[in-house]
């Protein structure tokens, strides 16, 4: 048996199989390690406990659930025992059967799936191309559209974290339906504290600080409305008259 071969086979029919979710890939990794333990045999004992532990599965129900959906979709065969001292017996079925090696083997809807991933943060080298003596992007298409650049996502991004000035400030205040002194007040009150939060960390967008602003703003004046008609009934409830007569019993 060969490993590589059996796993990308494996993940091959994942990749198009619409019918699981994690949890029966997690289950299928955790039983194809036992059947690589028992050097690939064609029939092998498994730990119910031991696998749950392996893919992270919490519940009995679940596990069966899935050993059940992977026996009827035909990733193997499962042989429940009713024997709490022997465990249940499974029969992995060989997804790739031939036994040639997979050399110069060719998906393309894999290897256009493929060119779409690679790490953001590596550097992209530039090749030559022979055809025109152009520097070249490996990761763009010659002769199809261009993958979207990130950089000015990121540009925008950093631009947020402070205002321009006073003014977009107190235009952006207006435009959420306050006045200019508020927005002027937002922008003194983080201006002094170089546009860092109460923990020292540098705001990411003040945007969305002001629109915070604002709702605490509207619930502190919604509050003190409250409180002042609350005192006044109690100021109206404590009326009383200076002219009163002693004389009547109490």
């Amino acid at each position: 048996m060969n490993y590589i071969k059996l796993l990308n086979a494996a993940f091959e029919k994942f990749y198009f199989d619409d019918r699981l979710n994690p949890t029966h890939i997690s289950l299928y990794m955790a039983l194809f390690q036992e059947w690589n333990s028992s050097r690939f045999a064609d029939e092998f004992y498994v730990n119910r406990r031991d696998l749950m532990r392996c893919a992270k599965i919490g519940s009995k129900s679940t596990y069966h659930r899935c050993v059940t959906d992977l026996d009827s979709w035909l990733y193997l065969s499962y042989f429940p025992s009713n024997n709490p001292y022997k465990g249940s017996k499974i029969k992995m079925s060989i997804i790739g059967t031939s036994d040639e090696p997979d050399v110069r083997r060719y998906n393309p809807t894999l290897e256009l799936l493929a060119e779409q991933y690679y790490p953001i943060r590596e550097p992209v080298v530039g090749q030559y191309h022979p055809i025109n003596g152009q520097v070249v992007d490996p990761h763009r298409p010659i002769g199809g559209q261009a993958l979207v650049s990130t950089t000015n996502n990121i540009k925008q991004e950093n631009c947020t974290k402070q205002p321009k000035g006073w003014q977009a400030v107190i235009d952006f205040f207006i435009e959420k339906g306050f006045n200019a002194d508020e927005g002027k007040k937002f922008y003194e009150h983080y201006e002094t504290r170089n546009w860092q939060t109460s923990d020292g960390q540098q705001i990411r967008d003040w945007r969305a600080l002001a629109t915070n602003w604002m709702d605490r703003t509207e619930l502190f004046e919604e509050e003190n409305k409250a409180n002042k008609n609350q005192a006044s009934q109690i100021k109206d409830n404590l009326r009383t008259t200076k002219n009163k007569d002693y004389g009547q019993p109490l």
